[in-house]
């Protein structure tokens, strides 16, 4: 066996990075490397199309262990997680039948309730959690920031008189002292230290308890990049770190306190590093801060992060697509070794979630533990060249990032003068423009829509649990506009409208050309919810043109081939007598500026911006006005 396993490596010898490059090269006969194969992702690096072993020498942490400093492999030796899911509490009574519900039968391990501030009391926490042994399933609690003092004090003296040991409870209260500047454009106060170390003290009344919120999911949901969210986690942790042990609490004790909370983008592979990155780059924080009182453990610079599908990628129209999204969201977070996933139900985006998305959701994460068994192995990507070589470019590209805030600084700085939520709405700026031009695809919404879904009276407001609305914006807030937002209000605005404009297929000519550019044409005035009649071919221009007039079409749009163009076009053009009839023409034609010459101004073609023309043709068509 030993010689048949020599012979084989003998037979396959190495291949440098050098060599696969020229072998690349030579086959792309002429076309440049760098702009045919190099993947600029956005997020301040390039990704090659292969990496070798050549690409991991001497990367720092590649030969770390699970459970070891600095936790780029994972802070524990296994790959549990906790089943997440949250509760929007309206009622309390209600609420706790249904968490009890949850832990029984759902396969729950960690929940998270969300309230008013003004609901704070001792008889509701003690209404929402009879029944529920905090020693056993993880609880998590958000409320205003002004109640989180009082909420953890009642949660103590409820514990207490529930008989359970403090020491063996885990979960948080989310006191995130920098959410109204991100959120509402409301400065910090000048005394957000001193609040914020009132939560901490009164935070030790719960040792397992973090009481220190970052909540990542506010970069993410507003559209940032991953190396954006990354970096500006970091920096506000940091900030707490620095801030909180200038007031004179141990760096090591603060650290204990902090619960990060990130959102999972679908880049599937890039999400994976940033978690692994997560982990490496704040032990690094916590572990330069050197504490006074170290004791040689590690666990004080472990981070613990909540991971939650990412809300600027979900849909109203096409909504179960949403499931594919999340599914692949939660196997990256899974995959990285997170703490706890929430999975946000797929129609989050237009309504309160009902008993059966939030099932749905839940059986997502329960598919890769129970059959898939995710939660078997640690570390899964680990070595993985690709996976590798991205943690460290992620990671240098946060760590950079993070850098330029502290020396501005820190967080509460860059986030009180607006520079964090500017950054990041420009980033959301240029992922819609990605959208709008179909080099980021949303299935269902700017790619591929269902033609005769209708919206009809599904959108339904949300719930919002939070407090300083009467606050007057004082500077940027963050924009959470989803992806899909403006593709959507185009669509709504069609079917408000009451007239669905029909679009008619002219389809005449080369078979093959003829058929893929009316595809093309269908897909792309779907995405604005019109009328699609498609057709398989037609002799003449003229018998087109009777067609689509006994249709009583308002969009004809020729499909041929670029070469039929130059007769087709002027022809069909000409019968619908100029501008009586939108005409549009399917491709960039060689012949374009001679049709144009003709007064044939409208063309659509894989370099159209979708979602402008759309608005166009709306605005000609009157609808949204």
């Amino acid at each position: 066996m030993a010689e048949a396993k020599e012979k084989l490596f003998s037979e396959f010898p190495p291949v440098s990075a050098t060599e696969w490059i020229e072998k690349v090269t030579s086959d792309l006969k002429g076309a440049p490397y760098e702009k045919k194969m190099i993947w600029k992702t956005g997020d301040g690096f390039e990704a090659n199309p292969f990496y070798t072993a050549e690409d991991i020498e001497g990367l720092p942490a590649v030969r770390s262990l699970p459970g070891e400093f600095p936790f780029v492999r994972g802070t524990k030796v296994c790959n549990h997680w906790l089943v997440r899911q949250d509760i929007d509490v309206e009622c309390f009574k209600s609420a706790n039948e249904k968490a009890k519900k949850l832990i029984a039968e759902s396969g729950v391990t960690s929940l998270g309730f969300h309230f008013g501030g003004d609901k704070v009391s001792a008889e509701n926490l003690e209404t929402l959690l009879y029944g529920i042994s905090p020693e056993a399933v993880e609880l998590n609690f958000k409320t205003c920031n002004c109640k989180a003092v009082e909420l953890i004090g009642i949660l103590a003296e409820v514990y207490k008189k529930k008989g359970v040991d403090t020491d063996k409870c885990k979960g948080s209260v989310g006191y995130n002292p920098f959410k109204k500047p991100l959120i509402r454009g409301v400065k910090l106060p000048e005394n957000w230290v001193d609040a914020a170390v009132e939560v901490l003290k009164a935070g030790a009344s719960l040792p397992k308890y973090r009481v220190l919120a970052v909540d990542a999911t506010y970069f993410n949901d507003a559209g940032s990049y991953i190396t954006q969210e990354l970096g500006y986690a970091l920096a506000n942790g940091a900030d707490l770190l620095s801030k909180l042990s200038d007031a004179g609490i141990p760096v090591d004790k603060v650290a204990k306190k902090i619960k990060f909370n990130f959102g999972i983008t679908s880049n599937y592979f890039m999400e994976i590093a940033k978690f692994r990155a997560a982990r490496w780059l704040w032990a690094e924080i916590v572990n330069a801060c050197k504490p006074v009182s170290d004791c040689g453990c590690d666990n004080y610079k472990k981070i613990n992060i909540n991971a939650r599908t990412s809300e600027w990628n979900l849909t109203i129209f096409d909504a179960y697509v949403n499931l594919l999204r999340t599914q692949t969201e939660t196997m990256s977070a899974a995959i990285a070794g997170v703490d706890s996933i929430s999975v946000s139900p797929h129609d989050l985006a237009y309504k309160k979630p009902d008993e059966f998305s939030e099932r749905i959701a839940r059986n997502q994460q329960l598919i890769l533990k129970e059959e898939c068994h995710f939660d078997k192995i640690i570390d899964v990507a680990g070595g993985s060249y690709y996976i590798e070589s991205l943690t460290h470019s992620v990671a240098g590209v946060a760590w950079k990032l993070f850098l330029e805030v502290e020396d501005k600084g820190g967080f509460a700085a860059v986030a009180n003068s607006g520079e964090v939520q500017t950054a990041i709405n420009e980033s959301n700026k240029a992922r819609h423009k990605q959208v709008a031009t179909r080099r980021l695809t949303l299935l269902g919404t700017n790619q591929f829509p269902n033609f005769t879904e209708i919206a009809g009276d599904k959108i339904v407001g949300k719930c919002d649990n939070s407090c300083g609305d009467d606050e007057k914006e004082e500077i940027t807030k963050l924009d959470f506009s989803r992806g899909a937002s403006e593709f959507e209000s185009l669509r709504i605005a069609t079917e408000k409208s009451g007239k669905r404009p029909k679009v008619f297929m002219l389809t005449i000519g080369n078979l093959a050309m003829r058929l893929a550019r009316s595809q093309f044409s269908s897909n792309f005035f779907a995405c604005a919810g019109y009328e699609i009649i498609d057709n398989l071919g037609f002799e003449t221009v003229a018998e087109g043109i009777n067609a689509a007039r006994a249709k009583k079409a308002d969009i004809i749009v020729i499909c041929s081939s670029d070469e039929e163009y130059a007769v087709y076009a002027p022809e069909a053009y000409k019968l619908i007598e100029g501008g009586k009839k939108i005409f549009v023409v399917a491709g960039a034609p060689e012949c374009a500026e001679d049709l144009k010459a003709q007064g044939i101004t409208n063309f659509i073609n894989i370099k159209s911006n979708v979602l402008e023309t759309l608005q166009w043709f709306n605005e000609k068509l009157n609808i949204g006005k």
